[in-house]
């Protein structure tokens, strides 16, 4: 089935965070209704096999399109199909890799012009805070980005530098000023350099040069920020389970907090990477099995808001640099299209219900930016629906997947369950050009 649908009806449709029977009624891109079972219909209906399950779909608030600039690394066209593919029908793509960043209004319309016509998913934008630009903070505010990110290390990109001690506070200062939100890649400088990183290929020598330190120094940085501005922070892609005590005592102060681990965190461990092995290398990086386990406790507790894929892809040249040495390869995993699936499962083989898994790729992920028309279940919302089937198996391969480059550190898993049809606005099919850029809501 194609096109549009008026009604989409199943046996387990996740309504208020309870799976249970219903039907639910689609007009204009909206979300009309959410009905009992046996509600009469007219027009098109996608009956979802028993087993199935309906979700909201996911709204992914870290994504490195890359376009303009660097489209060979990604583009709007491949990264949305890889989305729309994945279960994702709301994605915020960050401001840095593309040429030029969007750390001004020129920079963001360049941006939005590169995705016209292009997306099968809609598509909105975090804005840049670096050295330099803090004048251009309100107008790409006023232009409808959903926030601002910087980092405090740097960002592997010259285009993009971190935020010094004055750097950092004045944008934090701005941000509490427009009531906006500041989300930081926090890993520090000074403990990164201090580390050892000789060349090599082994994951245990590159886990070493990112070390656990480099993150709670960082965060400490961030809560003293938070605490003396007032200012909104988000802790983009936590790796490091050291962290979570400091996070989860910014909570009970009051601080406005919140927090983000990633896929890769979640389904993979230190111990299981083969050295020489680039495609897993990212920053910060993914640690012991044991580190992994005190994230999904700390998801379950609160403690962790949200999951987001932070897709950062790059051409097989960038990620093979330096012919096996760590130290050199791009570090970014991509895992878009596969992202939401292999958080279902390893949720799943841990007694997880996919209804937590909504929580946190969608509708927390909405609310984190302001984007209320997506994420959810319910009368007035975008009609955005992913159908997922916990019985059947998706196999990774990375060349069958969408995204530009086929590379990817879920390459040859099989991962328990497959997402089987992904509605944006009510329609079925993935065309580029049914996807919209859009802002935050007012």
């Amino acid at each position: 089935m194609t096109g549009a649908v008026a009604a989409v009806r199943a046996q387990r449709v996740l309504v208020d965070g309870t799976l249970r029977p219903a039907t639910v009624t689609v007009a204009e891109g909206r979300i009309t209704g959410v009905h009992p079972l046996d509600h009469p219909l007219e027009g098109r209906v996608l009956e979802v096999p028993d087993g199935s399950c309906v979700l909201p779909g996911v709204v992914d608030t870290h994504v490195h399109v890359n376009e303009p600039g660097r489209t060979h690394w990604e583009g709007f066209a491949t990264g949305t199909r890889a989305a729309h593919l994945g279960g994702v029908t709301t994605l915020v793509d960050m401001p840095l890799n593309s040429v030029p960043p969007t750390t001004t209004v020129a920079g963001l319309r360049a941006k939005q012009e590169a995705a016209d016509g292009q997306l099968a998913v809609d598509v909105a934008f975090w804005g840049g805070a670096v050295p330099g630009n803090l004048a251009d903070l309100e107008p790409l505010h006023e232009a409808g980005v959903l926030g601002f990110k910087c980092f405090l290390s740097p960002s592997g990109v010259e285009e993009f530098p971190p935020l010094d001690d004055a750097g950092f506070a004045a944008a934090l200062a701005e941000v509490e000023r427009l009531d906006a939100l500041l989300v930081v890649h926090a890993e520090d400088p000074g403990v990164l350099e201090a580390a050892p990183h000789p060349p090599s290929p082994a994951y245990a020598d590159f886990l070493l040069s990112r070390p656990d330190e480099a993150e709670t120094a960082a965060i400490r940085r961030v809560l003293d920020g938070a605490r003396a501005t007032g200012a909104r922070v988000h802790v983009l892609h936590l790796s490091s389970a050291r962290a979570l005590d400091l996070l989860a005592d910014a909570r009970a102060e009051g601080l406005p907090v919140t927090v983000e681990t990633c896929p890769h965190y979640l389904c993979l461990d230190a111990g299981s990477i083969p050295d020489a092995a680039p495609q897993f290398k990212c920053c910060p990086p993914i640690r012991d099995a044991g580190n992994r386990d005190e994230l999904w406790q700390a998801l379950l507790a609160g403690v962790i808001d949200v999951v987001v894929s932070d897709h950062s892809p790059a051409t097989v040249e960038e990620k093979t640099r330096g012919g096996g040495d760590l130290q050199q390869a791009w570090g970014g995993v991509s895992g878009l299209q596969v992202g939401f699936t292999a958080v279902a499962a390893e949720a799943a083989a841990r007694g997880v219900g996919i209804e937590h898994v909504a929580r946190w790729m969608a509708t927390g992920t909405a609310d984190l930016v302001g984007l209320h028309a997506k994420g959810r279940i319910a009368v007035g919302a975008d009609a955005d629906l992913v159908v997922h089937d916990p019985a059947a198996v998706t196999a990774v391969d990375a060349a069958a997947l969408a995204h530009r480059n086929p590379v990817t550190a879920y390459d040859g898993l099989r991962l328990a369950g497959r997402v089987t049809h992904t509605l944006l606005r009510g329609r079925l099919e993935a065309d580029h050009g049914w996807g919209r850029t859009i802002a935050r809501d007012r």
